[in-house]
């Protein structure tokens, strides 16, 4: 097996287990981005993607949150978010298979590292643009400063800080920054708004916005061994999102962007 293909079996074990949870829990989730592009037109991985990316609302989202560290008790799965590792920036979680190790290519941190898979809450927004961009200069400008604070980089400087190095005061400066970009991701969300965003989207502002309809009427597809939620009106979302999205992207780009480094159970992977 290369070495994503070995990812790719690692990340589908923990999509199970994020499955299984969700099933046992009522919990709705979905395929997003790559990851729903690669389920309708591979019936599984994009062969050369590195990453698996799930969306919830922000209700389904936190009940994930609440069972999923007891699902972890005895197993050998992390939840990785802004509250349980305080070196991590960002302001969604990751589930982390903790039997492996990895470095990514062009990002830098002293979070903890496993292979993963993200999953994103969608969050209601209002239907004026300008209120809109407005609340998401200012989710920008906190996601910015916490990812400074914290030390994210592009590439590995003598001049970082080690995580045993940074002081109490920076972690309680960043965890009231991290408490504020949450409200700010939260504000709308008892509105009878019927959009919702993923603020934390790598794509431009309005091609991760998903009517109420886009988001929560879902549907099944084979994606490599197993089924998996996704929405039923992935030709609107995925055509707005890539365009005409059956058509390959040229040789070139198709190269996997995310991994430096990969151990499984302490064996480096090449």
């Amino acid at each position: 097996m290369t070495q994503i293909d070995e990812l790719h079996a690692v990340e589908l074990e923990t999509l199970k287990v994020i499955i299984d949870i969700c099933k046992r829990h009522d919990i709705q989730y979905m395929m997003i981005g790559g990851s729903l592009l690669g389920t309708i037109r591979h019936n599984g991985f994009i062969p050369w993607d590195d990453d698996v990316d799930l969306g919830m609302t922000r209700r389904n989202y936190d009940k994930f949150a609440r069972v999923a560290p007891l699902e972890f008790q005895h197993n050998h799965y992390f939840m990785q978010t802004a509250d349980t590792d305080p070196n991590f920036a960002f302001s969604y979680m990751k589930i982390l298979d903790t039997n492996t190790y990895i470095e990514e290519k062009y990002n830098v941190n002293d979070a903890r590292k496993g292979v993963f898979v993200d999953i994103f809450p969608f969050d209601m927004v209002p239907n004026q643009p300008e209120v809109r961009q407005s609340v998401y200069s200012r989710f920008q400008f906190y996601d910015t400063a916490i990812l400074v604070r914290l030390g994210y980089n592009i590439i590995k400087t003598p001049f970082r800080r080690d995580a045993e190095n940074k002081s109490l005061d920076l972690f309680m400066n960043v965890a009231k920054m991290k408490e504020r970009r949450e409200n700010i991701m939260r504000l709308y969300d008892n509105e009878p708004f019927h959009h919702l965003k993923n603020y934390a989207s790598q794509y431009a502002y309005d091609k991760e916005v998903l009517s109420l309809a886009e988001l929560t009427k879902l549907t099944t597809h084979d994606f490599e061994s197993i089924e998996v939620s996704i929405p039923l009106l992935y030709d609107q979302i995925l055509t707005r999102m890539y365009g005409s999205y059956m058509e390959l992207p040229p040789v070139k780009d198709q190269v996997a962007k995310h991994i430096d480094m990969l151990k499984i159970n302490g064996k480096q992977i090449e």
